[in-house]
């Protein structure tokens, strides 16, 4: 190897500029608005008095639709989480990006029912 300075110098410089290139790419998570996506309480839940908070996640695509849904954690009634998964899955994202472009991201959403 060679040790003209020069050669180190240039070569520093390379390893440095692969380092930050790494460090600028960030993601952006996919996200909804609320107001205009929401679910309609299972008659059965309704009478029973059920309420809780479905944890999902979402893998949503560059077009803001869904892909892919998950259950994370259920709010202890098996209506309740079936209905914010269907409900939810036929929802327009915002999509995510990646470096400043859209792109397909996951995100997590929680949804609370409450009885008024």
């Amino acid at each position: 190897m060679s040790t003209n300075p020069r050669y180190l110098k240039v070569l520093a410089a390379l390893v440095l500029s692969g380092v930050s290139v790494a460090v600028v790419a960030a993601e952006v998570p996919a996200s909804f608005d609320p107001k205009n996506c929401k679910t309609d309480y299972p008659k059965a839940s309704l009478m029973n008095e059920e309420q809780g908070t479905t944890s999902m996640s979402f893998l949503v695509a560059p077009d803001g639709s869904v892909v892919e849904s998950k259950l994370e954690k259920t709010s202890g009634f098996k209506s309740l989480d079936k209905a914010a998964i269907k409900s939810l899955s036929a929802c327009k994202f915002k999509p995510g990006s990646k470096d400043g472009a859209p792109a397909q991201t996951w995100t997590r959403v929680d949804y609370a029912w409450k009885l008024d």
